[in-house]
């Protein structure tokens, strides 16, 4: 009895102590304040800024901003600018970054990521983008469909990329004087998901305002709901007069996403960008911008046109206007589908051109290019990776460090680029191929350097990696991605892949990663990398094109694997 006892007044204090802790329990004050997530891609924790609207309601869905920032800045400018909070009279960006401001209370949460520092918005810095709303969203209640995307300047371009590459996200876009990465403007289609507001100064040195011009003109062919606002006699700091009197949020303010939208236009290059709403592309020719307009045209009728398009599926659980286990009827590039389904279902294109539904039965394991297994070799150091160089020939001092130093020198995106660009924040590790773990092979992406002679793990993989530089070459350089067991490696073989490039360009990485997300899925060169013998993809099915094998085999230095 008195064991019993005992347990009941135990179980009241631990019960009054967790009571005690809830309600003293610290909680985030409302303005703005700095916040952390734990990035897988380095294992660190990352920064990103943060606004809470007064008189915070933690059980109140609010709507989210998320603020991009431009080069040479941070997060917490970021969160400065998008309030109109320009630097004081003579303050420089290292002086503004120490402390905010008083600024008038928005009834929105806001969000800036600091996203590795200055570093475009394409890898591991746009997936920080994304781990920041992931942050926010589980941290706070977001109503989903009031999500917004703005930038300034690189932060403005990276709000052309995210915004159009994952359209079904976002409610509306505002990019300001955007300079967007190389293939952002095939991706214009995507906009007509949502409104777009522009922002440029007309005299603008650094970013041209002929191409937010370019933009507006193709957006407003298309019927996109886009505005424009060009500065007068305004430089590159056009976000100065933009993000006036907080005048974005006003703006913001009148966009609602809708999730079930009666038409979906997407368009896609990347498996790794396949999804809009109720569309999903399961299969398209690689290297082509895959393209589809879907849209009821009644309950369970609707109208589709495709382009480079193979395989799709349609999930339409949840549309107002699709009826469970009713008749569909799909009219397709001039033909017609008739089909049963609960939630979702599959089409594909059958060899003579003609449209098929796909029967739920089929299980057929297909092989080729797809999401997280479609390269191209940037694909490896988008996500979390390792650089691994090889120990297997037993090197001697002299050799190893050699070793050492190019995948160090490979891994150190952190380098210092001068005071306005500063450092990358991002760490990836440097290990031998003896040092890698079991859990470093579940998990990462693996840079190998070396040969299957130098290399364990080359020499592990050897007959399924598809080519391999013969070990005694010291004039050339290969350097490709393949997928393996759920990951990809990327193998460097020979003289590395930045060897005799010329340190030319804004620097916004190293000269070592300046050509990584230009290069294709194998690059063979002499010499130096600025001698290109071979960039080019590997066919859907991850075998080498004809003209590829060709000139490796015509090389003397390449072994193909049959």
């Amino acid at each position: 009895m008195r064991l019993h006892s005992e347990k009941i007044l135990l179980n009241i204090l631990i019960g009054l102590c967790t009571f005690v802790a809830g309600v003293n329990a610290q909680k985030l004050p409302s303005g703005p304040q700095v916040l952390t997530f734990f990035s897988d891609a380095d294992d660190t924790e990352q920064p990103y800024g943060l606004y809470l609207p007064e008189n915070f309601d933690e059980n109140r869905k609010y709507p989210l901003v998320i603020m991009l920032h431009g080069a040479g800045s941070n997060h917490r400018l970021a969160l400065r600018r998008v309030f109109g909070k320009s630097n004081a009279e003579g303050e420089t960006d290292v002086e503004a970054t120490r402390s905010f401001p008083k600024w008038d209370n928005v009834d929105f949460i806001v969000a800036s990521p600091y996203a590795r520092g200055t570093a475009g918005y394409q890898g591991v810095p746009e997936q920080d983008v994304y781990d920041v709303l992931d942050d926010v969203k589980k941290c706070f209640k977001i109503d989903e469909n009031r999500i917004y995307l703005t930038g300034l300047s690189m932060g403005g371009g990276g709000t052309l990329w995210i915004g159009l590459t994952r359209p079904d996200i976002w409610a509306a876009i505002a990019p300001v004087c955007p300079a967007p990465p190389a293939g952002t403007f095939d991706l214009a289609p995507n906009a007509q998901n949502f409104p777009v507001h522009f922002f440029h100064g007309d005299a603008d040195p650094v970013v041209p305002v002929a191409g937010t011009q370019k933009w507006v003109a193709e957006l407003q062919g298309m019927g996109v709901e886009v505005s424009y606002k060009e500065f007068v006699d305004v430089k590159h700091d056009s976000w100065v007069s933009a993000y006036d009197n907080e005048f974005i949020f006003e703006w913001f303010g009148h966009a609602e996403r809708n999730p079930y939208p009666d038409r979906v236009r997407f368009v896609s290059k990347q498996y790794k960008y396949n999804k809009a709403f109720w569309v999903v592309f399961d299969r398209f020719p690689y290297g082509k911008v895959a393209d589809i307009e879907a849209k009821f045209a009644k309950e369970n009728s609707l109208d589709i046109t495709t382009k480079n398009l193979e395989k799709f599926t349609l999930n339409l659980k949840g549309h107002p206007k699709f009826k469970p286990g009713a008749a569909l009827n799909i009219k397709i590039d001039g033909s017609t589908v008739n089909a049963k389904t609960d939630s979702s279902i599959t089409l594909f294109r059958e060899s003579s051109g003609k449209w098929q539904v796909e029967a739920a039965t089929i299980m057929s394991v297909y092989t080729g290019k797809k999401q997280g297994a479609e390269g191209p070799i940037f694909a490896a150091f988008s996500s979390r990776h390792v650089y691994v160089y090889g120990t297997a020939d037993n090197p001697s001092l002299e050799e190893l460090k050699k070793r050492v130093e190019i995948a160090t020198q490979a891994a150190n995106w952190s380098q210092y680029r001068g005071e306005f660009l500063g450092r990358m924040m991002f760490f990836p590790r440097v290990l031998s191929d003896k040092e890698v773990r079991p859990s470093d092979i579940e998990s990462s992406n693996l840079i190998l350097f070396g040969t299957k002679e130098t290399n364990a793990l080359i020499a592990k993989h050897a007959a399924r990696l598809p080519l391999h530089l013969k070990s005694s070459d010291a004039t050339h350089g290969l350097f490709y991605v393949f997928p393996l067991d759920g990951h990809y490696v990327a193998v460097s073989s020979g003289l590395p892949w930045w060897a005799g490039a010329a340190d030319q360009g804004f620097p916004f990485v190293p000269v070592m990663h300046r050509k990584l997300a230009e290069f294709k899925d194998i690059i063979f060169f002499k010499d130096s990398s600025s001698n290109l013998l071979i960039d080019s993809y590997f066919k859907d099915n991850w075998t080498l094109t004809d003209e590829t094998k060709n000139k490796l085999s015509g090389s003397g230095v390449v072994d193909i694997t049959p």
